[in-house]
């Protein structure tokens, strides 16, 4: 698992690399550092040295308190890519490197 904190939220997800061109989903756990609930977050995906993201929209699906799942993501080229998860105000980055 990777772990990624902000200032008001830390973000959970895999560690493996997604596969490339080909459609994948995201499992990931959020926590807010006060305890609070989490509200629904928001996940995209973006090649900061292409400056465009994917072709696609994900949809996010709470599985438990805490815990998403987005469906519909797919890294169309090889390169850097960051995860963005959008919640309360604050964005969590990953980054993942695919060949």
């Amino acid at each position: 698992m990777r772990r990624v904190a902000g200032a008001r939220y830390v973000l959970a997800l895999p560690a493996q690399a997604p596969p490339l061109n080909a459609p994948f989903s995201l499992a990931f756990a959020l926590c807010a550092r006060d305890g609070a609930p989490v509200p629904a977050p928001r996940v995209d995906a973006w090649m900061p040295a292409h400056r465009h993201g994917m072709n696609y929209r994900p949809s996010v699906t709470a599985t438990a308190p805490g815990r998403f799942r987005a469906d519909g993501l797919l890294f169309h080229m090889p390169g850097r890519w960051e995860f963005r998860i959008d919640v309360g105000g604050e964005r969590l980055a990953a980054t993942v490197e695919l060949e």
